[in-house]
Parts: C-alpha cells; structure tokens; sequence
C-alpha cells in the first residue's frame, strides 16, 4: 500500500503490544490527569478530563483489548485524537515514536479476540510488528 508509506505515525505501547494512530488525527499528547469517572458507560471509558476548558472523555485501550488495568507510570500517557467534531482521549502504557512503515500488510480478519476491523493494517518496522488502528472503529467499539 503506497499511501500508507508516506504517512507518518504516533507509536505507542500497551504491555509487550505496539500501536499506532496517524499523526493528522491527534490533537496532543499530554501526562495522565485526574480523570472524572462517570456513572453508566462502558468498562473501557474511564470518564472525562478538562483540558483548557473544554470536557474531554477518555477510554483506556487496556481495558477495550481486554488487557487488564494496571496502575498509571510516569510513561502513561493520553493521547487526545480527533472524533468527528469533538475530541476523545486514549490512555495508552508509553508513547514510542513518530514512524513511517516502509511495509504495511492488511490486517488479519480476527487477532487474538478482537475484531481485525479494528486496524487499517499491520506495519513493519526493524523493531516488529506495529498495529495501524482503524480510529473511528476504535472510539465506536460497542
């Protein structure tokens, strides 16, 4: 996939796993925060934070792969992405790297439990194996 080659990416971590988000769909990436939890959401939305004003919700990742929650580190960080017109904040293990993936694969229809239509792909990169997240499919999970 050509297209996929010349875009850059956000890769980040959750235990041994890497990820990645396109850079033109991330508005910031700032240290974890108090999160206000909120009552009757889903398991993996972990409540909402204010950032300069505005009420942002956050999911964490861990908790929609069904990875268990652990304890936030000082490498824990939310990455805020753009969602249609609002903002929505992903808490993610560590930030890596910006990348480019020289190959991209599509992805596997199922992986490990999870939906394959939740990644645009799988990239290649000298350290391994990066999941490309399909955004939208993520933040609309059911």
């Amino acid at each position: 996939m050509q297209a996929a080659e010349q875009e850059q990416y956000v890769e980040f971590g959750i235990e041994t796993e890497q990820y990645a988000i396109r850079i033109q769909d991330i508005h910031e990436i700032i240290k974890i925060q108090d999160i206000t939890q909120i009552p009757n959401v889903l398991p993996y939305v972990k409540g909402v934070i204010n950032l300069r004003g505005k009420i942002v919700p956050v999911i964490s990742l861990r908790s929609l792969f069904k990875m268990g929650e652990q304890a936030y580190t000082k490498t824990t960080r939310i990455v805020v992405v753009h969602h249609q017109e609002d903002k929505v904040g992903i808490i993610v293990d560590r930030v890596n790297k910006v990348v480019t993936f020289s190959d991209f694969q599509p992805p596997p229809t199922w992986v490990g439990g999870l939906d394959g239509n939740l990644f645009t792909g799988i990239g290649i990169t000298d350290s391994g194996l990066v999941g490309i997240l399909m955004l939208e499919e993520v933040l609309l999970h059911q």
